[in-house]
């Protein structure tokens, strides 16, 4: 059974904006992105700006470029390095071994040896 209230769920205001209430849109211009996978996306973007070089794809989420045969390339990830990866890129054996021998001789001084 419907109740009394014709407007229910509704506010004061809450209808569709027309032109006039919020004035004239800018002119707008759809450019074509494609992606490595041959998706495109059609962005709008208004007249006085210039459109981005890359835009990403709303299927993949590749990026994506205007030049439908030279595409932008897909992003390499790189491998996951452990915390140990990065201090044999900043020191050398030689470095290492010292700084073990030094820690070691500290420990052995701390425990009395």
């Amino acid at each position: 059974m419907a109740s009394g209230n014709a407007i229910r769920g509704t506010r004061i205001g809450s209808g569709p904006a027309r032109f006039i209430e919020r004035g004239e849109p800018a002119p707008r211009q759809f450019i074509s992105y494609w992606c490595a996978n041959d998706h495109e996306t059609r962005p709008s973007f208004a007249m006085d700006v210039q459109p981005p070089e890359t835009w990403d794809c709303t299927r993949c989420g590749l990026p994506s470029g205007p030049d439908r045969e030279a595409p932008p390339d897909k992003p390499h990830a790189k491998p996951f390095k452990t915390h140990i990866a990065y201090v044999m890129e900043r020191r050398s054996e030689a470095d290492g071994a010292a700084l073990l021998e030094e820690a070691l001789a500290n420990l052995r001084r701390r425990r009395g040896e």
